[in-house]
């Protein structure tokens, strides 16, 4: 069922340091243009010094918020949707009202977590909770800071992520308003959970545990395995989204895909979803976690491409294993 939904401005937070490939080549030992070559990424940011992972948020909501034209007393409710959280305790959504300066403010906060899809679970509970009438605007911001959490023995995981920052402004358009959210659909597989996970920090590797290890506190990813499982699942799942979607886009003029990997994206076009309709920043941004949609999906919007009007396709997949994907007509 569709439901009304409008991204009034979307805003964004790209760290001062920009990484090249070249120097990660040297850095780890690598033929030079290797990770340019294999892994799709020429170059990415990374966070230091005062951008922490609130900081850069709140940077990106000042920044969407700006392009709106809206101030604080305008928004309803902010929610987190990353997959790396700045700490535990308390919620990276109440750590970015603080760093926005709206430490006594009252706007509730909470944060969405699905991983690389969070932005997309949270584009669905965003419209649900707009349909209801209690909220009349609220903020999304992916912010994703996972530089410090690399394994740097696999050389093919952590040459891919980047750090960076990206809010979008929600509100329900008016009565007859062309933008909606037309589909949404996650589906979870558990059977996957081992691909791509950081075991450590949590209740059973705790950091005082003995049995913790330090390469337990370190992101790791079976690359190869998550693409065979998602390969095995993507046309059944791209069909349950909409009949005939597996073949060709039809009416969908962009698609904005979770920057995963040069071979993510590959098998991707594989579907029909691409490539002269498909929109790509792994290149200069890397895999940004949970902000690598909503980023492609601002560069899509900054550089004219997807109008008013236009329907688009949002899709990926996360840890879980899960897969997630939604239509919007923007």
């Amino acid at each position: 069922m569709s439901q009304r939904l409008q991204i009034l401005s979307m805003g964004k937070y790209i760290p001062r340091r920009k990484v090249l490939s070249s120097e990660l080549d040297e850095r780890l030992g690598l033929p030079e243009g290797w990770i340019a070559s294999h892994q799709g990424v020429i170059q990415r940011h990374w966070a230091e010094g005062d951008e922490t992972a609130s900081q850069m948020g709140a940077w990106a909501v000042k920044d969407a918020l700006a392009r709106a034209g809206l101030e604080q007393g305008d928004v309803d409710l902010l929610i987190n949707t990353s997959g790396t959280a700045e700490q535990h305790i308390p919620d990276t959504g109440v750590l970015i009202q603080r760093a926005l300066g709206w430490g006594r403010s009252g706007i509730p906060t909470f944060s969405v977590h699905a991983s690389c899809l969070s932005f997309l679970a949270g584009l669905e509970l965003a419209a649900a909770l707009l349909a209801t009438g209690r909220y009349r605007t609220i903020v999304l911001v992916s912010t994703e800071l996972s530089s410090g959490g690399m394994d740097w023995s696999h050389p093919e995981t952590a040459s891919l992520f980047g750090d960076l920052a990206v809010a979008a402004v929600l509100r329900q358009g008016p009565e007859g308003d062309a933008s909606v959210l037309e589909h949404y659909r996650l589906e979870s597989y558990g059977d996957g959970a081992h691909l791509t996970q950081l075991p450590g920090g949590g209740s059973r590797l705790h950091p005082n545990h003995p049995d913790t290890r330090p390469e337990d506190n370190v992101f790791q990813m079976d690359g190869p395995g998550v693409l065979r499982m998602v390969s095995g699942l993507a046309g059944p799942f791209l069909e349950r989204i909409r009949p005939g979607l597996s073949k060709g886009l039809g009416d969908i003029d962009w698609v904005v895909p979770h920057q995963a990997s040069r071979l993510g994206l590959a098998a991707l076009h594989s579907f029909g979803l691409g490539p002269d309709r498909m929109v790509q920043t792994l290149d200069h941004y890397g895999n940004c976690v949970a902000a690598s949609i909503p980023i492609t999906l601002l560069e899509a919007i900054e550089t004219g491409r997807l109008q008013r009007g236009q329907r688009v396709l949002l899709i990926g997949s996360g840890a879980g294993l899960s897969l997630g994907a939604a239509i919007l007509i923007y």
